[in-house]
């Protein structure tokens, strides 16, 4: 028959301390037995020690032992002994061994069963014996006349007399054991079904099976996790939160304050309510942070998931400016249907001289504002960017020039310096000087600026964008004509949320700033030549490294 084992982890651990409980109680009880037997059978020695060594010295005895039959006289006396130290015979003999006195008077005048050479020679003898009685503890003492041996008395407690006195404390000792055993199961049962409760009744290796899984799980989420506890300590990370955060490997157990985070990032991972969806910025990334308390009696802790949106974000900027470009070129094909009839209309009306002139000079404007970008920047994706924001600023009345010591020739930037982070930063800053320096031009004369040079209307805006390119090193300085920047806001302006447009803004210096230290740049504020902002961004060209 098959012993049944519990399948539970608690239950395992309940079974094994009932048995270990058990095994240490019955071991004590030995013990106790053997020890207490041990010292019940010195006890009885001593007893008996002291039991023979009283008759031997009393004068009766001594007087007895000098007549001829000393039976009579000695057999009272010893059962009186007997009964009154509670020994088990009390044996008065000759010194040939010739019995006295016995508990059994048919024993008087047989030879005493056990060992008197020790005695006869003046010595306190004890033994363990199986005489008359069965076996017995028993001390020899001998009787002195003067000098003279003249008899000898032995006093014993039989084996089972004392056993029966060990059994008598083993059946206390085990009831005292049977209640510390029951007393240790309640105990053992409360605590492994609180661990039941905690381990939801599973075994071993289930919960070995599930750690695995769960570290499995939490290392293959690609989006960053990060649990925290009640101390807002690190509990836990996947290598998501490892990359997004750049945490270390000694990060567990780590609080989140040492980490040197952003202040609203850090805040966000402190704060005691939910967050969702929230925007961050880090030095290299762009990272939405929802947090989730764990709330028991207390709170316990905090879960923690990053998604990093750097990519999207720099896919947004781009999509933004890509709906720009389509914007001009809706409103550039308006203008040129406009510019075709009126070409047409002049034809009709016989007036071809007029009408080709008209159309030369649309052209050469066209041209020639692609010559200047293209004879400038060599760079294909710089050239496009900056052909669109030149059109886009052009339809908001804002004239955007490239200064004359701009030059970045084709194939001079890095593979290490991404296209895509000279789009966010080169589009960003034109952006922002755009609507400041329109912002200013409106201001100033009351109405809306009119649509440009190509219609022939004067600008009161002005943007002027420098690309240059060595060896070394790629500035990028754009700088307008607008309102431009406090000094007192020269560190503000990258923070996350700063803008003078109002909430749902300020994302776009903060993405230029985190663009240039991915590319281990700089970028900096002053006043420009027109009275507003100059932002001025350095990239090296040998050492950018891009993180993976």
């Amino acid at each position: 028959m098959r012993i049944p084992v519990p399948r539970s982890l608690a239950g395992q651990l309940f079974a094994m301390q009932v048995v270990l409980v058990a095994a240490i109680v019955a071991g004590c009880a030995l013990f106790a037995f053997f020890t207490d037997r041990s010292q019940a059978e010195e006890a009885a020695r001593l007893q008996s020690k002291a039991t023979a060594a009283a008759a031997a010295r009393s004068p009766s005895v001594i007087e007895a032992a000098r007549s001829a039959d000393p039976s009579p006289r000695l057999q009272p006396y010893a059962e009186a002994l007997r009964k009154a130290t509670g020994v088990d015979f009390v044996v008065i003999m000759a010194p040939d061994g010739t019995r006295w006195t016995h508990p059994e008077p048919g024993q008087i005048g047989k030879t005493y069963l056990g060992h008197i050479g020790p005695a006869l020679r003046g010595k306190v003898y004890s033994e363990t014996y199986v005489g008359t009685l069965g076996s017995s503890v028993r001390t020899v003492i001998p009787v002195y006349d003067g000098k003279k041996i003249t008899g000898l008395v032995s006093a014993g407690i039989t084996i089972q007399e004392i056993s029966q006195q060990a059994r008598k404390q083993v059946t206390a000792l085990l009831g005292v054991a049977g209640a510390a055993l029951a007393l240790g199961g309640i105990g053992t049962y409360v605590i492994n079904a609180r661990l039941r409760r905690h381990t939801h009744g599973m075994n071993a290796a289930e919960l070995s099976h599930m750690h695995d899984y769960h570290q499995a799980a939490l290392h293959a989420v690609r989006e960053g996790l990060m649990m925290l506890d009640g101390q807002r300590r690190i509990a836990l990370f996947n290598d998501g939160a490892r990359e997004l955060l750049g945490l270390d490997d000694d990060a567990v157990g780590r609080p989140v304050a040492e980490l040197g985070l952003p202040a609203p990032l850090m805040g966000a991972l402190l704060a005691s309510e939910p967050r969702v969806d929230e925007v961050h910025l880090t030095a290299d990334r762009v990272i939405v942070v929802n947090t989730s308390p764990v709330v028991g009696t207390k709170q316990r802790g905090t879960v923690v998931t990053l998604r990093d949106h750097t990519e999207l974000q720099a896919l947004s900027g781009e999509l933004d400016s890509e709906r720009g470009f389509t914007q001009a070129l809706r409103s550039q094909a308006h203008e040129a249907a406009n510019r075709l009839h009126t070409v047409v209309s002049l034809i009709e009306l016989g007036r071809a001289d007029e009408a080709v002139d008209f159309a030369t000079a649309e052209l050469e404007l066209a041209q020639d504002l692609t010559d200047r970008v293209v004879g400038a920047v060599g760079e294909p994706v710089l050239a496009a960017l900056l052909l669109g924001k030149t059109a886009q600023a052009n339809e908001r009345g804002v004239e955007l020039v490239i200064t004359e010591d701009s030059r970045i020739d084709d194939r001079v930037l890095p593979p290490s310096l991404p296209a895509r982070d000279l789009v966010t930063i080169l589009g960003n800053l034109i952006d922002n000087a755009v609507d400041a320096a329109s912002e200013a031009a409106t201001g100033w004369g009351g109405d809306p600026p009119g649509p440009g040079p190509v219609s022939g209307r004067p600008l009161r805006a002005r943007v002027a964008v420098t690309a240059h390119a060595d060896h070394d090193e790629l500035l990028l300085r754009v700088a307008d004509s607008g309102a431009g920047i406090d000094p007192a806001d020269a560190d503000e302006v990258f923070r996350r949320g700063w803008s003078t447009h109002g909430a749902g803004r300020g994302l776009g210096l903060a993405l230029v700033k985190q663009a240039a230290h991915r590319s281990r740049g700089t970028v900096t504020l002053a006043q420009g030549p027109d009275g507003g902002a100059e932002f001025t961004v350095r990239l090296p060209l040998h050492t950018a490294e891009v993180p993976a």
